[in-house]
């Protein structure tokens, strides 16, 4: 169990550090916009690479995030049960949620999103606009990084929370951004 443990401590801390590391993304696409606006409205020039360039900041940011949110106990929850369970209760609906729901819907993502991606890079698929980013492939791509990051978090949700159930880990304290 112990090496379990260790594995899902990798998996929290490359999400961690990743999730730090995407954040920025955010205040880098808030000053795009920003001179995006401003060269539109003040100086009457406009940029299709650089409003696109915000669409990609946007999808980034969410779906390399998916796991650092995870990780969090961030993602939306119907917690009328949950918020009040005892730490074993918890662990077991974790279980439950990851075996019965996360798993098999990143499964299901990935498989339906790899012909989609696949025949994106057959042709190198690039902007519809002739001075936008030539790199939608990259982006498609971010939908199959998005499976494996979340799934990834999963698993170590999966562990920590059998952890819990045979007593070799002690819960996790509430989150200090809970109810946000």
């Amino acid at each position: 169990m112990q090496g379990l443990i260790s594995i899902a401590k990798a998996i929290d801390s490359f999400n961690e550090r990743l999730g730090s590391w995407i954040a920025w993304l955010a205040l880098i696409m808030v000053l795009v916009q920003f001179v995006v606006v401003l060269m539109r409205y003040v100086f009457g020039m406009g940029s299709i690479a650089m409003q696109e360039s915000i669409i990609y900041m946007h999808g980034l940011l969410f779906m390399l995030g998916a796991g650092y949110t995870l990780l969090h106990d961030g993602h939306v929850r119907v917690d009328i049960f949950y918020r009040e369970a005892t730490p074993k209760h918890k662990a077991r609906v974790d279980i439950f949620g990851v075996v019965a729901f996360l798993i098999p819907v990143c499964i299901l993502i990935w498989v339906y999103s790899w012909p989609y991606v696949q025949n994106s890079w057959r042709v190198f698929e690039g902007s519809k606009e002739t001075s936008g980013i030539q790199a939608v492939f990259l982006l498609k791509t971010v939908v199959l990084v998005f499976c494996v990051l979340v799934a990834l978090q999963g698993l170590s949700l999966l562990i920590h929370s059998l952890a819990v159930l045979r007593e070799k880990e002690a819960p996790h304290p509430a989150e200090e951004h809970e109810g946000i």
